[in-house]
């Protein structure tokens, strides 16, 4: 659609001025205070617009012609896969709890055959991506999930060319992974861009969507630090240029060809793109590769506790000013934080004097030092702050994750005033029934939750729960603060009492 005025007709400019020119004459008087504009029988004076100098490029074949060379396709072989394997993968998501030899699960292992009455053989897991060389020797950068599992490396140049490869290091908690190509020759490469991206700036890709190989697409940096619910890092680049599958591992450019961001990650409830793609930042690929490069790995601190954001009404509770820092829900078992004395109901504030603003903040600070640093932690523990020295270890890549399962119920008893009723058991309070329109519904508790802690102190039976819950009410508080144990782990819940 043309932004342009058709020819013939007056512009928007030329209105203004006439319907201007004819208020002022009609009015015929000076001093008039209008809307936009002080009329004392001269030119009316107007705020100025926001005006921007700034050139558009007429196409991106400069750019592209320089870098296409450097950005290639990455095609990866797995582990042979047996027949039920296979067959799992395809089979629709209703049909993969089957037992082995139900009528279907036989259906679907045949289908994978070729032929009805002949047994499926089994294959190797094949898959594609992008990836681009960083260096003239034969580095190239793409996405960790390209690669893992994989046995068998294939890079295949702009011209065609293919090359074996093999891996250096992969870290999945950035989803980057480092390949060498080990040929006689050279590589034409790119570098990463030193200066952060702006939002609203050109961004070029290059990559190998659907296997198609050699494909650029262009847009705008739509958003930066982006939190995608991927991990504990996330820190990614919005961008609008056209991203699919098989674009993963593939570089995203600015108008002087370096490397902003690794694209990674769509947002399309369809599969195939909408506008809205995530690459990782130049930033946070320049330190992660450089790791990968000398040992294969990243080596990363770590305290070792779960932690959840502060709301309004857990800083209310824990008599904070301001509803920031990471709660500690609970230190992890032989960790740096529980052997330095860190307790569940602690707010972590600050890092050596480094203000957290929350959870995200403490986990990429920790992340940044070194495995056996020392560091002091600034928290929040009975209404005044503390210092506390601690030794970090070093981060285990298994997901620790937190479990329950809550035992034989018995007395039932109510606490109306947060809408919760309350069964004892033998690891502690269970909620037993939510009312639907209590508070803590509200507030996402539900049955079978138990409840370990209320106003920082631990509770094992329900007599403990509602004088702990009356105190917290007499001294006039808004909610009470309860450490609550679920399926999903261990966090805080602030849960205001009910208006009278």
């Amino acid at each position: 659609m043309s932004l342009g005025t058709p020819t013939g007709q007056p512009t928007i400019s030329k209105l203004r001025a006439n319907a201007l020119r004819a208020g002022v004459a009609a009015l015929g008087l000076s001093g008039i205070v209008a809307a936009g504009g002080y009329f004392t029988g001269t030119a009316p004076v107007f705020a100025e617009p926001v005006r921007v100098e700034s050139a558009s490029p007429l196409n991106f074949a400069d750019v592209v012609e320089q870098v296409q060379p450097a950005v290639v396709s990455v095609k990866v072989r797995g582990k042979i896969q047996p027949v039920s394997a296979i067959a799992e993968q395809d089979m629709p998501r209703e049909f993969r709890d089957l037992p082995e030899g139900h009528p279907l699960r036989r259906f679907f292992e045949r289908r994978f055959g070729g032929q009805d009455n002949q047994p499926a053989t089994p294959r190797r897991a094949e898959s594609q991506g992008s990836g681009f060389f960083i260096s003239d020797d034969g580095l190239l950068v793409t996405n960790e999930h390209v690669v893992n599992g994989a046995e068998e490396f294939t890079i295949v140049l702009d011209d065609g060319t293919e090359f074996e490869a093999k891996l250096i290091g992969a870290d999945k908690r950035t989803d980057l992974a480092v390949l060498k190509v080990d040929a006689d020759r050279e590589f034409k490469y790119v570098s990463f861009a030193g200066q952060p991206s702006r939002v609203g700036e050109w961004v070029v890709t290059v990559g190998n969507p659907f296997g198609l190989g050699g494909t650029v697409t262009a847009g705008i940096v739509s958003a930066n630090g982006r939190d995608i619910g991927a991990g504990p890092y996330d820190d990614f680049i919005q961008i609008d240029a056209a991203v699919n599958r098989g674009n993963s591992g593939g570089p995203a450019f600015n108008m002087r060809g370096e490397v902003i961001g690794v694209n990674t990650a769509i947002f399309s409830p369809s599969g195939g793109n909408v506008g809205i793609a995530f690459a990782i930042p130049a930033s946070t690929a320049k330190v992660v590769i450089a790791d990968l490069q000398d040992d294969g790995s990243v080596e990363r601190g770590w305290l070792g506790v779960q932690i959840q954001p502060v709301t309004d009404e857990i800083a209310e509770s824990l008599g904070l000013e301001l509803a920031e820092g990471a709660l500690v829900t609970q230190p992890q078992d032989d960790s740096p934080a529980g052997k330095a004395g860190i307790r569940a109901g602690d707010t972590i504030l600050a890092v050596d004097g480094t203000r957290i603003e929350g959870p995200k903040d403490l986990a990429r600070l920790i992340a940044s030092y070194a495995p056996n640093a020392n560091a002091s932690l600034t928290i929040w523990r009975n209404g005044e702050e503390q210092d506390i020295d601690v030794k970090l270890g070093s981060l285990n890549e298994l997901d620790r994750r937190a479990s329950t399962e809550p035992g034989s119920m018995v007395q039932p008893a109510s606490a109306t005033t947060l809408g919760l009723t309350l069964e004892s058991a033998e690891n502690g309070v269970v909620i037993a029934g939510v009312d639907a329109d209590s508070p803590a519904a509200e507030k996402g508790l539900v049955r079978g939750d138990v409840i370990l802690n209320v106003d920082g102190e631990p509770v094992a039976s329900i007599d403990d729960v509602t004088s702990k819950v009356a105190m917290v009410k007499k001294d006039g508080r808004k909610a009470v603060l309860m450490q609550v144990q679920s399926e999903r782990g261990v966090r805080f819940v602030a849960v205001p009492f009910a208006k009278a």
